[in-house]
């Protein structure tokens, strides 16, 4: 039994976050967030970079040392050992994430599962690697997914693609239940996500029966998600399996919106940002009090979210190192929540994307256009990055 006590976590404690850094890293750090500071300049930058790889013109020898390097592992998952390493020596895991877009077709679709199995196969080889992740529609395609959660009927042809694609998703799923790997499945936007939840309850009630090895993916930023997590735990306890379940705040929004609006239906997403944090922390207390069926992970870049988490578990009796409980934030950014939490004993993992370069730009540009939208998570990064380059000089006098 894990006895309460004060637990000392500082998100502010800069020597720690960047300990992993040498001068030379904190300063390239320094340079490309003051880049990402600037609205115009990711603007800008992100359409030249399209432009050119689109004609096929050398610039990979620019992007591959600078924005590749710092949001991603490799372009192979050989590649991304050099981050596992990295993210290993100061106990933080890591979640292969093959960030390539498909082309939606079944070639495409048996190469992404083919290439999942392999980061399956690498978080069974590596104990630094604790969670495997995919998205449903990098192995089915959408309008599938579309067309059955709006009750339609399919063709012969469409209902043989679908199972296909249920078949991909099971072989994944199966594949970490024999290989004790946990996978995390991303959640997607709002028109095919009844659809996605329902395959994922499928695998949990095969794959979950004695641990919990699949987990799906909950966007908070849905003003409906805490009741369909309390609904998924109490059919989890009722047939016989856990629930896994990652609490994200979401990726979609202003897609959801638009939508909602050109097709005339109620927006699904929150009306304020203070009603999402709301939500997110009123989840965190849900699945904190109810941990005998539930194994989740909090993946946010909030650090009220991390700190009240922080606190809950210290209420609760519950050890840092609990495997039921993990923190995860993504590579290249908030290293000082992942490093701070990993240092006081949490559970800690970064989602490390990896891929072709040419292939991870679309992901690259939207990590670099989140920046700059969130309000304050651009700043925030630059300014703990210059106050760890002042106290380093001021050690150095």
């Amino acid at each position: 039994m894990y006895m309460n006590s004060t637990t000392n976590v500082s998100f502010d404690d800069t020597a720690v976050a960047f300990s992993s850094k040498s001068d030379a890293e904190l300063y390239k750090m320094y340079l490309l967030f003051k880049a990402m500071n600037s609205n115009a300049f990711v603007k800008v930058g992100g359409t030249l970079l399209n432009t050119a790889l689109n004609l096929h013109l050398p610039v990979k020898f620019l992007i591959k040392p600078t924005i590749f390097n710092h949001f991603c592992g490799g372009e192979t998952v050989q590649e991304s050992d050099r981050a596992i390493e990295e993210l290993a020596k100061f106990n933080i895991g890591t979640i292969l994430d093959y960030s390539v877009e498909g082309e939606g077709d079944e070639k495409s679709f048996d190469a992404t599962r083919d290439e999942l199995l392999r980061t399956v196969e690498k978080a069974h080889d590596n104990q630094h690697v604790p969670f495997a992740v995919f998205k449903i529609t990098g192995l089915i395609d959408i309008h599938l997914l579309e067309k059955i959660q709006k009750r339609q009927e399919l063709s012969v042809d469409e209902r043989a693609a679908y199972e296909r694609g249920r078949d991909r998703v099971n072989t994944i799923c199966k594949r970490c239940y024999e290989s004790d790997v946990r996978v995390f499945i991303d959640a997607e936007e709002s028109w095919i996500q009844e659809t996605i939840d329902n395959l994922v309850y499928e695998m949990m009630e095969l794959y979950n029966k004695e641990k919990t090895n699949i987990y799906n993916t909950y966007q908070l930023y849905r003003h409906d998600r805490l009741e369909v997590l309390q609904r998924d735990y109490a059919n989890a306890v009722k047939r016989g399996y856990y629930l896994g379940a990652k609490l994200v705040r979401g990726a979609y929004m202003e897609k959801e919106r638009k939508r909602a609006q050109q097709e005339g239906y109620p927006s699904p997403i929150n009306p304020t940002k203070e009603a999402t944090d709301e939500l997110f922390n009123e989840s965190l207390r849900f699945c904190i009090e109810h941990l005998d069926h539930i194994a989740f992970c909090n993946g946010t870049h909030n650090e009220e979210s991390c700190y009240l988490l922080v606190q809950l578990m210290a209420e609760h009796n519950i050890a840092p190192n609990d495997e039921r409980i993990y923190f995860a934030q993504l590579y290249g950014m908030s290293d000082n929540l992942s490093y701070n939490l990993a240092y006081a004993g949490y559970n800690v993992a970064k989602y490390v994307p990896y891929g072709p370069v040419e292939a991870v730009m679309p992901y690259l540009l939207r990590r670099a256009n989140e920046n700059t939208a969130i309000a304050g998570q651009s700043s925030r990064e630059y300014g703990l990055i210059m106050s760890e380059i002042e106290r380093r000089r001021q050690a150095r006098q």
